[in-house]
């Protein structure tokens, strides 16, 4: 298992650095998935091998580019860790399974949105959707149950935002919804709910000790991206879902209102 934990590290490192320029090429409007090669922001040198080596690259140069010295935002080489982490993490809770196949696709989803809505406040909906899409073909695999689970996942993550945004007016953007629709079935039902609750427990949490600190005031027009806070619950979900569903049955609700099955022991 060390082997496997240590190559989906490797692994997570890679995806990282991919959707990092995924994320910030699609903002910019231009292509991520053609012969565009990756160069300094700044004098614009073109990047050889060795300096898009996922982490050890950005670290080896200190965190600047070799051509012109200018410095590389932290961001790129925190969002590889990151990525690394949740690969890794998976591996170790589900092993090599199909579990671990629907909540690394679904972990990907999590962080490219998560990117572009802290870079431009944007959620594509292909970037959204394509995750829950794929997802839902990989569900096949369990049958007709886990399939409709998904698609309850879908529609019960599009519902609560499609509420809230009617009921606030529109002070909250339609890609939210998408977003939580492609999450949703990822996750399943019972677990995109779940999911639904950690991410704004998180983001609420989040939102105080920043207003303690004093970066964020209360009724002065600032707002939080809510998609990263909302990914956090979701990975939260992916991780630990089935055990703190089994202590709820335990220890406060009955088994009959958890009795639909995990999504991903398919």
């Amino acid at each position: 298992m060390t082997r496997e934990i240590i190559i989906a590290g490797i692994f997570g490192a890679c995806m990282g650095s991919f959707l990092n320029v995924a994320a910030h090429r699609s903002i910019q409007g231009r292509s991520w998935a053609g012969n565009d090669r990756s160069v300094c922001e700044s004098c614009g040198h073109v990047l050889g091998a060795f300096e898009l080596i996922p982490i050890l690259s950005w670290l080896i140069q200190g965190g600047k580019c070799r051509h012109c010295g200018a410095k590389i935002s932290v961001r790129y080489v925190l969002v590889e860790i990151v990525c690394a982490l949740m690969a890794m993490s998976i591996i170790y809770r589900w092993g090599i399974s199909w579990a671990a196949l629907i909540v690394g696709v679904g972990a990907c989803g999590l962080v490219v949105n998560s990117l572009t809505d802290l870079e431009s406040g944007d959620i594509f909906d292909v970037f959204a959707l394509a995750p829950g899409i794929l997802c839902l073909l990989l569900r096949i695999a369990g049958g007709k149950w886990a399939v409709a689970d998904g698609l309850a996942g879908a529609a019960a993550g599009w519902g609560i935002f499609a509420v809230i945004i009617v009921l606030s007016h529109g002070g909250m953007g339609w890609g939210d919804a998408v977003f939580m629709a492609g999450i949703g079935a990822v996750m399943g039902l019972k677990f995109t709910l779940f999911s639904f609750y950690a991410g704004i427990m998180a983001g609420g949490f989040f939102a105080i000790v920043m207003m303690i600190i004093g970066r964020l005031h209360w009724g002065k027009g600032e707002t939080l991206p809510l998609v990263p806070f909302l990914s956090v619950g979701c990975f939260i979900t992916m991780i630990f879902g089935p055990e703190i569903f089994s202590y709820l049955s335990a220890r406060i609700l009955s088994p009959e209102i958890l009795s639909l099955s995990w999504p991903f022991t398919l």
